[in-house]
Order: C-alpha cells, then sequence, then structure tokens
C-alpha cells in the first residue's frame, strides 16, 4: 500500500516532467543518495535538440545578483511541513470558501503548489519596499546555526528568520532580489493560464522588480506599470517630493489578456464628457477623430467633399479609420459631424449607450479615484480606534479597482504578503456590491509588533489582519443586513507548523528496529485528526476550503472530504466491515494510519477489498 509522502512538491521534479513533455529523448536516469533511480535531463541532449546557437558566458545577456542560483535552490528544495488548522480563531468555519494562512509565505507557498496548481486567477501582493526598516524575510539558503544567527542578527523566541534589510548590509538590494525571486516563482505555478498579478512598490526595488518579473513571468506577459498617486502632500525634505508608488501588473494571457481583463465602471465624470444638442434619439454623443496616424492603407486614402463642397484628404502621416463605402454609410446614419457649418473636418458621433459596458484602464491611478495612504490608514483607524500600530495599509478602493480589473465576480484572489488584510476587506466590499463570489486565500508571516507603547491584544500582524476580516465583514454586515445574508465574511486559520510526522517516517531504511520499537506510531502525540486530515489533503493536491463531515461508524470516526474527494479514517484497529462501508461509497481516495494494520497481510486484504467493491479509489496509508 502506497504512503503519503508528507512533504512539498519537488519544483525540480516538476520541470523535468515539464521537459519530459516536449523532449523525452532528453530524459535520463540517475541514482540518488539512497541508491534509487529518478528521473534526470540529459542537458547535452537537450542542448542540441535548442539550437548549436546558444548564448554562454559574456555573450548572454543576464540579470543577476549575488545569491541568484541560492534563491532557485531555495524555491525548488522541498520542506516537511503542513498547515495545521486553527478553527478556534476562524469564522463560520463549516461554511466559508475563504483562507486565512499564518507562517512564513515561501514555505506557505511550496506547501500550495499542488492543491493550487494553476487555480489562482488573481495575484496582489505589496512585498517590502526594501526601505531599509520593512524588510524582515530572510532565506535559510543552507547556512550552518552559527553563519545563520550571524547573518540574520535577530532570531526570534522560535528560531523563526527575522530580519532587518538595512543598507548597511553590503548585499542590500541582492537579499531584496533573493527574497521576493524566491517568492514569484513559486507564485507563477499558481496562476490559471490566463491568471494576473500585480505587485506595489516604489522607487527603491522597482527597476530591480521589473527585471525579475520580465524573468519569472515572460517579458512578453508584461501588461503595465501604472502610476498611483499615494500621496497628495508635498514633503520638504526631499529634492522632489515623492508622490506616487507603482502597480506592476504581468499575466499569463500575454496580449489576450485585454479580452479577459475586465473595464472599469464608467464614472459620472466620464459619462458628463457626452452630450446631445442635436437631440439625436441615439442618446448623448461626442466627437471622436476620424484619422489614424501611421503607415498609409490602400483604400484608405479618398479624397470626400463636404456638404460645403470642400474637398478634404487625411492629413500628411495619416489615413481614414475606414473604407469609403464604410464612411457614406456612417454619414447616412447620421454618425459623421462636418462642424457647425458643414465645412469642417469629418469627426464621428461616439455615443455613450455603446460604450456603457465600462471604460478602458488608464496606466495613471489619481487619488481621487483610487485613495492614497492617508486614506488607508483612516480606514484601518476607523475598525480599529485603539489605534493599531500599522503603517502601510493600502485603501481598498485602490484594491477594488485592481480585482475588478483583473479578476471576475467568481474568482479566487490570493494575497501573500497580506498585511493589515485590505485584500480581504475589499474582497467583502467588492462581494456586496455586486453579489459576487470572489474568494480568497491571505497569507501573512506572523511577524510579532514591537511598537513602543502598544498594548493592544493583538501580538502580531497576522493577529491584526485576522481581527480587521473579522470586524470588516460585521460592519459589512450592520450596514446592508438585507442584502448580505448570503455573503461569506468568514475565513478558516491554517498555520504553518512542522510535519505531522516522526522523523522515523521519512528515513525507514536508517532506522534500526530499536530505533522503531521507540516510536508507537509515525505520527507526532500532539497531532489530531483534523490536524492529519488537512496533512493528507496537501499531500493529495486537494484544495482547503471544502466541506467535510465526520462520523462514527461502529466506534471509528470517518471523515468524508467534498462528498467523497477523500475519506479518511485515522483510528487503529478499524474492523474490516468498516473497510468495506468505506469502500462500497466509491470515494476517489482513501488514506489509513499505517498502523491501523497489524502486518503486511492486513495491507493486502485492504487493497484486495477496494479492487473488488472500488477499484477505482486511489488508496494510501500514512
Amino acid at each position: 500500500m502506497e504512503k503519503m509522502k508528507m512533504e512539498s512538491a519537488n519544483i525540480t521534479d516538476m520541470n523535468i516532467e515539464k521537459i519530459a513533455a516536449l523532449f523525452p529523448n532528453c530524459i535520463t536516469e540517475t541514482a540518488d543518495e539512497n541508491g534509487k533511480l529518478k528521473k534526470a535531463v540529459n542537458f547535452e541532449m537537450l542542448r542540441a535538440m535548442l539550437s548549436e546557437d546558444i548564448a554562454e558566458g559574456d555573450e548572454a545577456y543576464e540579470f543577476t545578483w549575488v545569491g541568484k542560483k541560492a534563491a532557485i535552490a531555495e524555491a525548488n528544495r522541498p520542506i516537511r511541513k503542513t498547515l495545521r488548522p486553527c478553527v478556534e480563531e476562524s469564522v463560520n468555519w463549516d461554511t466559508t470558501e475563504n483562507l486565512y494562512i499564518e507562517g512564513d509565505n515561501l514555505e506557505v507557498l511550496k506547501l500550495l503548489q499542488e492543491s493550487y496548481l494553476k487555480k489562482v486567477d488573481m495575484i496582489f501582493i505589496d512585498p517590502p519596499y526594501n526601505t531599509g526598516s520593512d524588510f524582515i524575510y530572510r532565506d535559510d539558503f543552507y547556512y550552518n546555526e552559527e553563519e545563520y544567527s550571524l547573518l540574520n542578527g535577530e532570531i526570534n523566541d522560535d528560531g523563526e528568520r527575522l530580519f532587518k534589510n538595512t543598507d548597511a548590509n553590503g548585499r542590500f538590494h541582492s537579499d531584496w532580489c533573493s527574497m521576493i525571486y524566491s517568492r514569484l516563482l513559486l507564485a507563477r505555478n499558481l496562476l490559471s493560464p490566463t491568471g494576473s498579478i500585480f505587485i506595489t512598490i516604489d522607487d527603491n526595488e522597482y527597476a530591480n522588480l521589473k527585471e525579475i518579473c520580465d524573468e519569472v513571468f515572460g517579458g512578453k506577459n508584461y501588461i503595465s506599470t501604472v502610476i498611483w498617486e499615494n500621496f497628495y502632500g508635498r514633503s520638504n525634505a526631499a529634492a522632489i517630493s515623492p508622490a506616487h508608488n507603482y502597480v506592476l501588473i504581468y499575466s499569463l494571457a500575454g496580449d489576450a489578456w485585454k479580452y479577459v481583463r475586465n473595464l472599469l465602471p464608467r464614472t459620472e465624470e466620464s459619462s458628463d464628457k457626452y452630450k446631445n444638442p442635436d437631440n439625436d434619439p441615439r442618446g448623448p454623443w461626442r466627437l471622436g477623430p476620424i484619422f489614424a496616424s501611421g503607415e498609409r492603407h490602400e483604400g484608405l486614402m479618398y479624397t470626400i467633399t463636404t456638404p460645403a463642397g470642400k474637398k478634404i484628404s487625411p492629413p500628411k502621416g495619416s489615413h481614414w479609420r475606414m473604407l469609403e463605402e464604410d464612411f457614406w454609410n456612417m454619414v447616412k446614419d447620421g454618425r459623421i459631424m462636418f462642424g457647425m457649418n458643414g465645412d469642417g473636418a469629418p469627426a464621428t458621433k461616439l455615443f455613450l449607450s455603446d460604450v456603457q459596458s465600462g471604460m478602458v484602464p488608464r496606466s495613471i491611478w489619481l487619488h481621487g479615484e483610487v485613495g492614497h495612504s492617508q486614506e488607508a490608514k483612516r480606514e484601518i483607524q476607523a475598525l480599529f480606534p485603539d489605534n493599531i500600530p500599522f503603517d502601510t495599509p493600502k485603501p481598498t478602493r485602490l484594491l477594488k479597482q485592481i480585482i475588478t480589473i483583473g479578476a471576475n465576480s467568481n474568482a479566487l484572489i490570493m494575497d501573500f504578503f497580506s498585511g493589515s488584510a485590505s485584500t480581504a476587506d475589499a474582497v467583502m466590499q467588492l462581494n456586496k456590491s455586486d453579489n459576487g463570489n470572489r474568494k480568497y486565500i491571505m497569507v501573512q508571516l506572523d511577524e510579532p509588533i514591537t511598537e513602543e507603547g502598544y498594548i493592544g491584544k493583538n501580538k502580531t500582524i497576522a493577529d491584526i489582519g485576522k481581527e480587521r476580516i473579522r470586524r470588516a465583514g460585521v460592519k459589512i454586515k450592520e450596514d446592508s443586513p438585507l442584502t448580505t445574508s448570503d455573503l461569506d465574511i468568514g475565513f478558516r486559520v491554517l498555520k504553518l507548523d512542522d510535519t505531522n510526522m516522526q522523523d522515523v517516517y521519512y528515513t525507514p531504511a536508517a532506522t534500526t528496529q530499536q530505533m522503531i520499537a521507540g516510536f508507537e506510531s509515525n505520527i507526532k502525540e500532539d497531532r489530531t485528526d483534523l490536524d492529519l486530515l488537512f496533512g493528507c489533503l496537501l499531500d493529495w493536491g486537494l484544495p482547503l476550503s471544502m466541506p467535510y463531515s465526520s462520523e462514527q461508524i461502529e466506534g471509528v470516526t470517518v471523515h468524508t472530504y467534498n462528498e467523497g474527494d477523500l475519506i479518511a479514517c485515522f483510528d487503529k484497529a478499524i474492523p474490516e466491515s468498516v473497510i468495506k462501508t468505506i469502500a462500497k461509497r466509491q470515494p476517489l481516495r482513501v488514506v489509513f494510519r499505517d498502523d491501523s494494520f497489524a502486518d503486511s497481510p492486513s495491507k493486502i486484504n485492504v487493497s484486495e477489498i477496494f479492487k473488488m467493491l472500488s477499484p477505482d479509489t486511489r488508496v494510501k496509508v500514512i
């Protein structure tokens, strides 16, 4: 009976499989450290398959920094961690489809690789801007304990990585590049084929981030850099007063994203540009150009005569936008204007009714449109009158505009630098306004609050994020009780922790019989059935927000996840009759404890039961 691996996906193996799908002749076998055969890439063969003209050394353009190779290795390295449910900190645990995950986002992204592969519709992140005090991520690239402590300078009581990247550090930009690079490599795998990512940043790392994103997502998938006016005052301390941040946008759909992304709702100001001075029955209109610049095209270079008898041809360097026949059809339809006296250059009438669906987003977002940093602080202060120490929230108007453009009403939205959870707040507000069913995954490091004088009960940034979602959800319900009865304001809290399994689970061949005798189980004593269930969901690549139920069958607890996607039983000494009952339900997957069965013949018996009653069920043990 197959054992579950109980560790995150091996990204290197996944990449080898992608190469194998394209170039199967470039795949060979090699032995791992235990002598077990595994797939490997024949790079000489791959080189021959691709081209003789391969850029090498100084001849190749490459954006690099100290630690880049280590960042790639870290992103690919599997980890033995899990996500443990925390029902008591959750809201509407049984019914919600939202997730709040507490822990280092690099490790969380690794754990989500299989459960959310190509399933996330939009990612928004507001990473540390590397201003010298806001960067607390430092990843462990196989330093020994002494080196690790010296490099970090700060490790919390649980031995977790906390690091202030000040410019006194000689690798100021390199550390930041390594941090964001490894996370974006993993995030890319989660995006759907038409998925998009929006990243806010300032001048400190914009240039580096653009290079990294071009490499990770592909330069052809770059959509735009939006200028967001995040500050409307004036700083007398600067040579030029900073007033903006950037929003980088990439989509795996590339140029086709313009057919996928949504338009922005028309504003009253934009609609006011349309008038109806001639009482046209088609409604308000405005004039638009009829010439197009660029290369002249055959059929678009003709001369027209205005109603006043004036002859007009396209100006130098331009051409008509339509064929001559189409032009005169538009004249007959009353869609062409020749000025007030009939002797002016023609222009098209653009009717509001034809563009009512929305506006194409622009690359400059002013604070009057999407809010600014002070507005964001006022929003969080309204929810936390006791003065929450959080300096850099984003306004929900900004987040709502981003989500409106990048995600449909039933999209899955992710933010793995979630901070004060502005993204979750914005998702709930949008769902309220259009009756949508957007879902979110928030990820936040449990960074302690160290601000002097703060005495609130929320001890970490993650605590603030969870409490903000609770309070924002209640406020939304209270403000619109009649229209929000079905609104999902809940979230499941999951916390990053060490694996559910004892060390012996991963190294059975190296464990002596005496060591085995010292373990009553492969499973750690402090782990519950719910811990084990969610660990199995990750291992099997199932989403973490589906409904499940638990029942007693002949005194044994049986868990059914999402109506039979998985049935799990972690009791010991499971009666054969219970195994038959489970098999008769024909679930897609089943998992038991390895020590539920006394010996190998017992395991064989279980396998035979499923072969007979449910041959398509995959059966594994932990």
